[in-house]
Order: C-alpha cells, then sequence, then structure tokens
C-alpha cells in the first residue's frame, strides 16, 4: 500500500499541476499580450519583492506542518490551528512595513516610482497566501494530494476571471495600476483556496478556542523545522530581492537607458524565464509527494527505501525534462510564438535550455533533504548558490553586455545549488 501511495500522490500532483498550468498559462499570455514587454518589466521589477516577502510570511510553515504531520507524533488539529494566530499578527507586521517602506523601495531602489501601487498590495495578499499555505500543509503530511489539486485549480480558475475582466479596466488608468490590480487578484484567489481546503478537512475538526492556543512542544516543533527552511527559501529570494536592484543600478551608471532595462529584464524575467520554468511543476509536484514518504520512512530507519523514493523522483524529473528541454533547444521559437506570440529572448532560451534541466532536479533534492530533517544543509547550498549569483551578477553586468551578466549568473547558481543538493543527500544516505 505505502510502495503504491508515492506514486499515487505524484501522479494526483502531475495531473493538478497540469490543469494549474494551463490555467496559469493563460493568465500569462492575457498579461503579455496586454501588458507588453514594458508593462512585464513593470511587473517583473516587483516580483522578487514579493517572493522575498511570501518566504518569510510563510516562515516555512507548510514543509514544517508537512513533515510533522506525516510522522503523526501530536494533535494534528492544534497543530495547524495554534500557529495561525502567530502568523497573522507577523504577516500584519510585514503590512505595516510595506505601507512605511514602499514609496523608498520603488524611487530608490527599484528606480521605478511606478512600483508603489504593486508594492502596497503585496501586503495586503500576504496573510491570505500564509493560511492557505498552512492549510495545504496539513494535506500534504496526510498525503491528501486531491484538495490540493482541487483548490490550486479553482485558485487559478478564479484569478483568471479576475484577470480577463480587470486588466483592460485598469489598463485605462496605467499600466502601474494594473500590476497592482494583478496583485490584489491574488487575494480572490487564495480566498477560493482556502474555502475549497476548509471543506476537506476531517469532520471531527471541530474547532473551538481551544484549538488556537498554541501549545509550547507544538511551537517548538514546528519552529526546528520551519526556521532552516524559511532561512533556505529566504536566502534564495533575498538574492532574487536583490536582482533588480543590482541590475538596474550597474545598468544605469555604464549607460543603458530605462528603455532597455525595464524591455530587457521583462523579456528574460516575464517570458524566459517562465517559460523555461513551465515543466518545473511537475518536478515540484514529485518534490511535494516525495517529502512525507521520506519524512515516515526516514524517521523509522528504513533508509534504503528513502533512496529508492529518492532515486525514483530523480528519474520522473529527468524523464520530463530532457525531452522539453531538447525542444526548447532546438526550436524555442515556436513555444515562444505560440505562448506570447512573438519571439523575443529565443538566444536567451537555446543558452538557458540546458542549464534549466539541472534545475528539474533541484525541487526533488532538495525537498529530500528537508524531509530528512537536513533542512540546514540545503539552506547551505540555496546561500552559496546566492552568494555565486550576486559575485557574477555585480562583475559580469559592469562589462557593458547587457543582461549576459544576468544569465551568467542565473546559470552559475542552478549548477551550483542542484550540485551541492545531491551531494548532501547521497551524504546522509551513505551510512
Amino acid at each position: 500500500m505505502k510502495k503504491s501511495k508515492f506514486v499515487k500522490s505524484t501522479l494526483i500532483l502531475m495531473i493538478g499541476g497540469f490543469l494549474t498550468k494551463i490555467v496559469s498559462m493563460f493568465i500569462r499570455i492575457i498579461m503579455a499580450r496586454s501588458l507588453g514587454p514594458k508593462g512585464m518589466g513593470l511587473y517583473m521589477l516587483i516580483m522578487p519583492t514579493f517572493t522575498l516577502l511570501m518566504a518569510l510570511a510563510q516562515l516555512g510553515l507548510p514543509v514544517a506542518i508537512s513533515k510533522l504531520v506525516a510522522e503523526n507524533k501530536s494533535n494534528n488539529k492544534n497543530l495547524v490551528f495554534s500557529i495561525l494566530p502567530v502568523t497573522l499578527v507577523f504577516n500584519l507586521c510585514i503590512l505595516i512595513f510595506m505601507l512605511i517602506a514602499s514609496r523608498f523601495l520603488s524611487i530608490y531602489l527599484l528606480h521605478e516610482e511606478r512600483c508603489y501601487y504593486s508594492l502596497i498590495a503585496i501586503g495586503l495578499v500576504l496573510p491570505f497566501i500564509s493560511i492557505s499555505s498552512i492549510l495545504r500543509g496539513y494535506f500534504f503530511g496526510k498525503e491528501k494530494m486531491f484538495p490540493h489539486v482541487l483548490s490550486n485549480v479553482m485558485e487559478d480558475f478564479v484569478r483568471l476571471i479576475i484577470i480577463m475582466v480587470g486588466i483592460p479596466i485598469f489598463l485605462r488608468s496605467g499600466i502601474e495600476y494594473a500590476t497592482a490590480f494583478i496583485v490584489l487578484a491574488n487575494i480572490g484567489s487564495e480566498v477560493t483556496s482556502i474555502l475549497v481546503l476548509f471543506f476537506f478537512l476531517p469532520k471531527n475538526f471541530k474547532l473551538t478556542k481551544k484549538d488556537f492556543v498554541p501549545q509550547k512542544q507544538n511551537i517548538k516543533n514546528i519552529l526546528h523545522i520551519s526556521i532552516p527552511t524559511t532561512g533556505s527559501r529566504l536566502i534564495g529570494s533575498v538574492g532574487y530581492f536583490l536582482e533588480p536592484i543590482i541590475l538596474t543600478y550597474i545598468l544605469h551608471k555604464i549607460g543603458y537607458s530605462n528603455a532597455f532595462i525595464l524591455e530587457e529584464y521583462g523579456i528574460i524575467s516575464g517570458y524566459v524565464m517562465p517559460l523555461l520554468m513551465m515543466p518545473s511543476f511537475f518536478t515540484m509536484a514529485i518534490s511535494q509527494a516525495l517529502i512525507p514518504t521520506v519524512s515516515y520512512h526516514h524517521s523509522h530507519g528504513n533508509y534504503r527505501y528513502t533512496k529508492k523514493k529518492i532515486k525514483q523522483a530523480i528519474y520522473f524529473s529527468l524523464l520530463i525534462g530532457i525531452p522539453v528541454t531538447l525542444l526548447f533547444l532546438w526550436i524555442p521559437e515556436v513555444p515562444l510564438k505560440l505562448i506570447y506570440k512573438q519571439t523575443h529572448g529565443t538566444l536567451y532560451t537555446k543558452i538557458l535550455a540546458p542549464i534549466c534541466l539541472l534545475y528539474y532536479v533541484q525541487a526533488p533534492l532538495t525537498g529530500a533533504l528537508q524531509a530528512m530533517g537536513k533542512a540546514s544543509s540545503a539552506m547551505k547550498g540555496t546561500l552559496g548558490g546566492m552568494i555565486i549569483r550576486m559575485i557574477i551578477l555585480l562583475a559580469f553586468s559592469s562589462f557593458k553586455i547587457g543582461m549576459w551578466g544576468l544569465v551568467l549568473a542565473t546559470s552559475a547558481n542552478i549548477i551550483y545549488v542542484t550540485f551541492h543538493q545531491a551531494k548532501e543527500v547521497k551524504k546522509e544516505l551513505a551510512r
């Protein structure tokens, strides 16, 4: 039974991921065609900040809750719901910070005043993302993937409808209002997700005030896992956050115009990277299914079975990644034209495609480390990758080679982190 559960969970997540990716693709098509390269550039400028704050707001709780629920050593109801008040207070602090700091961030760090409203919108969205991620962590721990899949599909479908209706309306006022609206659309989609997940909670989850009171041991267990996990995500997110700041500063300094930076950065971050990252929804599904399986068997000393599941996850990831990589390498203009109705970024796609094959196996490796209680090892890999990325970005962006400094920095980061995580997994399973 246990043997087939991992494959079953993976298949459910992959099918769900495929459906959500199709809807997400339509969302991206509408955004790309409505906003254009400059509008996408503006949207992508605020995305690193969004990613950083999302990692901070979630506090690594989904992975921690998933692992603890899978081990089934405590009161799962209190484990899930007692952390909600703590999370909401923390998210309120982030919102207050964003209300104060958004003007400074947009003008002095991102060098684009039109980002102001979008940055404020991020603070409003975060509490909803945090709540839905905590609930997802519970279902992952129980290896019940259908609620997660359904909530994701419904979430993206609602977001698609909101964006289809809203973008043309807000574009009349300007690109800055349209991008802020796109961020705020996440509130509607996350509320939908929360409602779906609540519907699938066990019938015996009758909530009382006592369930929302944190138990010291539960909080301690959660933070023991979540802090290193958050550290790992934050390190990557900090690097991603600093990327447009460093890039725009250096390129302005050596003579590139704001229009060039916005358009080229929009092409790489808004068109090329999302296209190359499309197969990663399969590998993320594999990673999510892997965490409870590896967590359970590793904690019970079944290292041989743990090793087998990790190898299986890597094999599945390569099985998906290799054909897609060949497609992006040989005929990148076809998917670019099909999805975005333009072929900007063809050369960037060809160069980055083989590198992204490594990225496809990175998620299962990192998930395996977290499930085996080695989140700190995963964090070290992410830290090393971020440092290498920043050094290369600083060095090569000064050589007046346009955005190729960013391409080189991205490639070096993926290569280092993937090999580091593989080495750590091998070391942990060698005993």
